[in-house]
């Protein structure tokens, strides 16, 4: 299959175009470059630097038989301070690139959604018939994109597939997280395991959880591929569905401090800060629906071999 890959230079994408190369599927990947990494899109695929407003002319060249959509602005603070260019990107962007694939009768997409679109959850496990009530703009983007994809499907005949993710993490195909600003927790203490940071700020340490800290649900990035994998070709016209994508079990951030010092043996110095508003105590997802759907079941369900992956592709990186 063709298949254009929209962000492949980030991590997500890179990692699911390694994928989808080792599938026998022909690639291109579209990225602007403003967040991603030449070096990081994989041998055999082809670059071509452009946005998603200037997608036009690319999937008039490529001509792909489906997209794979991984490109945004994902920084949740910059995204209340920076509102606008949220909107743009991720709204306008995923217009412009919506409208390309119609204009060359591309009608299959896959979408990078989040678990930012259900805001402060009633329940948990988060199911995807929760409440979608983002609490910042970067969510609402999201929702505002998987609204749009609801359209193109009545309208269109779209086949589309937005896949919610929780906390990504892990490296894959020797792919790992590479952030000019870094603001995942996994990284950022392996950071300080390695000694480029004097120390990781815990934000809170008085939530209702066993340990006191936040409990998030991870979910490894070839995990993450396979679903994507099996997505692709799930809808059928007309059809748009939505899935959430995790682990299913959560850890908190102590659990994660305390896996990287075991694979590191490094001490990660600790300073404990004030919580941060909207900060849920848990926020853990439900896939039954894709594991029942799609037959996914999530391979990498240890923290510490989470985490031993991405520290291993950093250090090969460094």
């Amino acid at each position: 299959m063709r298949v254009l890959v929209a962000g492949g230079a980030g991590y997500i994408g890179s990692v699911v175009t390694a994928a989808l190369l080792a599938g026998g599927h022909e690639v291109t990947v579209l990225d602007d470059l403003s967040t991603g990494h030449a070096d990081a899109v994989p041998e055999g695929a082809r670059l071509v630097q452009a946005s998603l407003h200037d997608s036009a002319p690319v999937l008039a060249d490529v001509r792909p038989e489906a997209v794979l959509h991984f490109a945004a602005k994902s920084l949740v603070g910059q995204s209340q301070v920076e509102p606008q260019a949220y909107w743009d990107t991720n709204v306008c962007g995923s217009l412009a690139l919506l409208e390309a694939m119609r204009a060359v009768d591309c009608r299959r997409i896959v979408f990078s959604s989040t678990a930012a679109t259900y805001g402060e959850p009633e329940q948990v496990p988060i199911r995807e018939d929760a409440p979608t009530r983002p609490t910042n703009t970067y969510g609402a983007t999201k929702l505002a994109v998987d609204a749009m994809l609801t359209s193109y499907a009545a309208a269109h005949d779209f086949a589309a597939v937005s896949l919610r993710y929780f906390n990504v993490a892990g490296a894959a195909h020797g792919l790992g997280e590479r952030h000019t600003t870094e603001t995942h927790l996994i990284p950022i203490a392996l950071q300080v395991a390695a000694g480029q940071r004097e120390h990781l700020t815990v934000y809170g340490e008085d939530y209702p959880t066993p340990d006191g800290t936040c409990i998030r649900d991870y979910i490894h990035v070839e995990d993450l591929s396979d679903a994507h994998l099996l997505a692709l070709t799930a809808p059928s016209p007309g059809e748009h569905r939505v899935y959430n994508l995790g682990n299913g079990t959560g850890f908190s951030v102590q659990q994660v401090v305390d896996a990287v010092r075991e694979v590191t043996g490094h001490p990660v110095p600790v300073v404990v800060g004030e919580r941060r508003a909207g900060d849920p105590a848990q926020l853990v997802a439900s896939s039954e629906e894709i594991r029942a759907d799609l037959g996914w079941t999530p391979r990498h369900t240890d923290l510490a071999g989470i985490v031993r992956d991405a520290w291993d592709t950093a250090r090969t990186r460094a």
